[in-house]
């Protein structure tokens, strides 16, 4: 793999702190849905009017977790309010999740993950949206990933943190089983969000998710979330051979994958970048950071989505963020091409290849960014 870079970017800002861990999952003023799908019904959240000329963004959340635990300290942190001022946010929670949800009935199946992608088109259908950029963390990176295999032109960009595109190979099942039959649902959600040297280092990170978790979500309903999570197939996706007119079987839209260095999921989101299309994928691995870069790194992640967006040609007098300023910088010494994206209007601020892997004709790369 090529060498990262590091790049400055803006002091880090932790939104948990022992002063409001208590306070951080406060929802802010939204309009609450349940909408009826062929899998059952969907609760989700919608914050700001949506703007006919532009995409909703969407969000999705991981096991254990809601939109509020999630992703709602991350969009009430100040600097997104560049975003949250030009574009409605829809919080879609999985069936059973959101606070104070009853328990399913004997019997219940839940949806397969390849249902809960499918149950997001009805979200749109409902609501009207035409089009979206999509956020998902863990297990719900994977259903907007599906979402944007199934209904590619309805999805203008993803932001995927956290995502394992291979389903479970029998030697991670039995695991899964053995674990399942010694820890408790919390244990096993949280060792999935989070790494090993985070749980143990990080002790007030952990408490908050912990009491969360057991506290706020319904056991359950949790439980069947992490079979359906467990039971997921593999996406399927497939890098395509350079300078065929075949796209291939591979997300078709700007992709930013986001990781932790000390996420667990740090090997699954390599082998999800692995399989994209160069041209149009960034990962980006953020130092100091586990399972969570939305709640520990939210500047970093704030500054990153702003130029996701602005390549997606939105957002263009919002000032150039000081990642693109030193990517920028960086490249201008060393030569670097920018990347194209799938929209002709682009802002001024296009990415650029990590600096001694420039883009030419025969060598596509990825573009892999450390922060």
């Amino acid at each position: 793999m090529d060498e990262l870079q590091d790049v400055q970017l803006t002091e880090i800002k932790p939104l948990l702190t022992d002063k409001n861990a208590g306070r951080s999952f406060e929802d802010f003023d939204g309009q609450e849905h349940d909408i009826e799908t062929a899998h059952g019904v969907l609760h989700v959240t919608m914050r700001g009017s949506h703007k006919p000329k532009r995409p909703v963004i969407v969000t999705y959340h991981d096991i254990g977790l809601n939109h509020k635990s999630c992703f709602n300290s991350f969009f009430n942190f100040e600097d997104m309010s560049d975003i949250t001022q030009h574009f409605a946010v829809c919080h879609i929670d999985a069936p059973g999740q959101q606070e104070g949800a009853p328990a399913f009935p004997t019997g219940y199946q839940y949806p397969t993950m390849d249902e809960l992608a499918e149950m997001v088109s009805a979200v749109l259908t409902h609501l009207q949206f035409k089009s979206i950029i999509g956020i998902g963390v863990g297990a719900g990176a994977y259903v907007l990933a599906k979402f944007g295999l199934n209904f590619p032109n309805l999805v203008e960009g993803l932001v995927l943190v956290n995502i394992d595109p291979c389903s479970k190979g029998w030697i991670d099942w039995a695991a899964s089983k053995l674990s399942g039959w010694t820890s408790n649902v919390v244990d096993i959600v949280l060792s999935h969000i989070f790494g090993p040297d985070e749980l143990q280092s990080n002790l007030d990170l952990i408490q908050t998710y912990r009491l969360h978790i057991a506290q706020d979500i319904n056991q359950e309903n949790l439980q069947l979330f992490l079979n359906s999570y467990n039971g997921r197939k593999d996406l399927e996706i497939e890098r395509p051979v350079f300078g065929s007119t075949d796209a291939g079987k591979t997300l078709q839209c700007p992709v930013l994958l986001v990781v932790g260095d000390y996420s667990p999921a740090v090997d699954a989101v390599v082998e999800c970048n692995s399989r994209l299309d160069p041209t149009k994928a960034t990962l980006l691995k953020m130092a100091d950071c586990g399972g969570l870069p939305q709640a520990v790194q939210p500047a970093k992640l704030a500054e990153a989505l702003k130029y996701f967006i602005q390549g997606l040609g939105y957002m263009p007098t919002v000032a150039l963020t000081r990642l693109a300023r030193s990517r920028t910088a960086s490249a201008s010494s060393c030569g670097s091409t920018e990347i194209p994206r799938s929209r002709s209007q682009t802002s001024n601020a296009q990415l650029e290849t990590t600096p001694g892997t420039a883009l030419n004709a025969d060598t596509p790369q990825t573009v892999e960014l450390s922060c």
